[in-house]
């Protein structure tokens, strides 16, 4: 018996994760990750991080990565709902620039695995939102980077509809494009 779909992307190493929900009368059960598992669909990465952030409706993070001590992230929704966003920034690589948005939520459980050499961001759909992701490496401020949220070169087309103000923080007010990058990610 399944206990995760491993969907893979039109971008490579980039997978929508669907874990098996046993459901009864008293609510469900389900496992958000299983290493036996994810090695099998051949996701080998180690985990040594958790992150767990609240925002409210409009809030926009990202686009974001490590230029050194980069993070593969298996990111997920507790509470809420939000457009989850990796960008493929490896050279070399075929879809290089190209982009994979996926709703992620309370309701539908779906999880996302953004690689390294990926930027992240998300943007918050519902009244507020509980966002938690597992890392493959530190936290490391030094190392920060990140590319504008709406760099049309990128061309994520974010679901505006329903936002009334996009909140952004300083530092991502103030992101350069990617065509204005130096990165150390290759394919």
């Amino acid at each position: 018996m399944e206990k995760f779909k491993f969907l893979e992307t039109e971008i490579k190493d980039l997978y929508i994760i669907e874990p098996r929900l046993f459901r009864d009368d008293r609510g469900y059960f389900m496992e958000s990750y299983n290493k036996e598992e994810f090695f099998k669909a051949g996701l080998t990465m180690d985990f040594v991080q958790d992150n767990e952030s609240k925002s409210k409706k409009g809030v926009l993070r990202g686009l974001h990565f490590q230029t050194k001590h980069s993070q593969g992230k298996l990111v997920k929704v507790v509470s809420g709902e939000v457009f989850d966003v990796a960008v493929d920034l490896r050279k070399g690589s075929s879809t290089y620039g190209r982009w994979q948005g996926v709703t992620l939520s309370d309701e539908n459980k779906k999880q996302f695995y953004i690689p390294k050499g990926f930027a992240h961001g998300f943007l918050v759909l519902s009244k507020e939102a509980i966002f938690t992701y597992k890392c493959t490496d530190y936290y490391a401020p030094k190392y920060d980077g990140g590319i504008c949220w709406k760099d049309e070169t990128i061309g994520v087309i974010w679901p505006l509809q329903s936002i009334e103000q996009i909140i952004l923080s300083d530092k991502d007010k103030n992101q350069k494009t990617l065509k204005d990058q130096e990165l150390p990610f290759s394919y």
